[in-house]
């Protein structure tokens, strides 16, 4: 029996089902099927969801993993892109689950980016009422952020993440050296999760991305991760702490959809910790000061500030202030017909309100569509 290399950073995450391990260390790709094995997966059939591009990079690398340890490893394939993160992408995989016979203990695992692990998530939470789950996350994002935590789902025309469900993973494998094969502009885009995470609850991470960047990744990889784990585990289903980790999303959901998610996730969200910030000091709740400083660190992280900077000249028009209001209206952390935003007080001192008022609203809107 194969066995993990025992000087691989082992994180634990305690769920209302059971705890299971996310190591984080490179070079866990070639060590996936012992991480399974180790976290009391059966040797039986595995579906492995991923897209064609990661597939070409890393398809072999964790077959040959699973075969060592005794699994039989089925390719099932997506499209790449957010606008794919859909529910005829989900019933096209349960016909590739039928087909190769997947049975209730056959394990799904996700080797992808954020789109590919919130698919699979579903699938595997679904497909014969739930099979065991085990991502592989290949971008900065879907490492720290979808991977971990247990939140999967779909995309639907009228907003972002409207059908899904809590899939509690049985395990998680991270290797950073799957960023070694991004786009520039993907590691980029996942570094503002990373960023909101720090300012949610990490001062010390803070400080290495105003010092080092991303440049001590597997460190920063862990402490980001550490952070989810901490607020998952005081909230696991979002009802209450949870949604903190939606700092600049209600802003930058609203992106999404304008741009018909042409726009990255990580960049929207960049822009908006922006308007967070900015409203958070509109609203007298935080100094200025921190405000710069979070606006400084997003430009820094080389993450966009303002929407014209992630926009075409041609597409501004499209992003009118009312416009982008009314795109809010469908977001799923709503509480019936009144919208929640996440505020900071301080570097990790981060609250949930109620709707502000749309004055203030619209001008964050308004701040991040100006030109400065």
């Amino acid at each position: 029996m194969p066995l993990v290399n025992e000087n691989v950073p082992k994180l634990q995450i305690r769920s209302p089902e059971n705890v299971y391990p996310i190591w984080v260390g490179e070079g866990m790709l070639q060590q996936t099927g012992a991480a399974m094995q180790e976290c009391g997966l059966r040797q039986t059939d595995v579906g492995i969801v991923t897209n064609p591009q990661i597939a070409a990079l890393y398809q072999s690398t964790l077959e040959d993993s699973l075969q060592e340890a005794g699994y039989t490893p089925h390719l099932f394939t997506m499209p790449e892109g957010e606008r794919y993160k859909v529910l005829d992408s989900v019933k096209d995989l349960y016909s590739q689950c039928v087909k190769a016979n997947l049975d209730r203990s056959s394990a799904i695992v996700a080797l992808g980016g954020g789109v590919v692990t919130d698919v699979a998530g579903f699938l595997a939470a679904t497909y014969l009422r739930g099979v065991p789950y085990f991502p592989v996350p290949s971008t900065v994002l879907s490492m720290v952020d979808s991977a971990v935590g247990a939140k999967s789902g779909v995309d639907l025309p009228e907003g972002k993440n409207l059908v899904g469900a809590f899939k509690q993973p049985i395990g998680v494998v991270i290797d950073p050296c799957l960023m070694d094969s991004l786009p520039p502009a993907e590691v980029i885009a996942g570094s503002a999760e990373v960023l909101k995470h720090a300012l949610v609850s990490d001062s010390i991470l803070l400080a290495m991305l105003e010092t080092d960047g991303l440049n001590r990744r597997t460190e920063v990889l862990t402490r980001a991760i550490q952070v989810k784990i901490d607020i998952v585990e005081e909230d696991p289903y979002e009802q209450g702490r949870r949604s903190v980790l939606n700092l600049g999303h209600t802003f930058a959901h609203a992106l999404e959809r304008v741009s018909d998610y042409q726009i990255r996730h990580g960049e929207a969200v960049g822009t908006g910790l922006v308007a967070a910030a900015h409203m958070s000091v509109q609203l007298g709740r935080c100094s200025q000061t921190v405000a710069d400083r979070i606006e400084r660190l997003v430009r820094k992280m080389g993450l966009p500030t303002r929407v014209h900077q992630i926009v075409s000249e041609k597409d501004r028009l499209r992003y009118d202030p009312e416009v982008l209001y009314d795109a809010m209206a469908t977001d799923k952390k709503r509480q019936g017909s009144r919208l929640r935003f996440v505020v900071l007080d301080d570097i990790e001192s981060v609250h949930i309100i109620d709707h502000p008022g749309d004055s203030f609203v619209l001008d964050a809107w308004y701040y991040i569509l100006s030109d400065a």
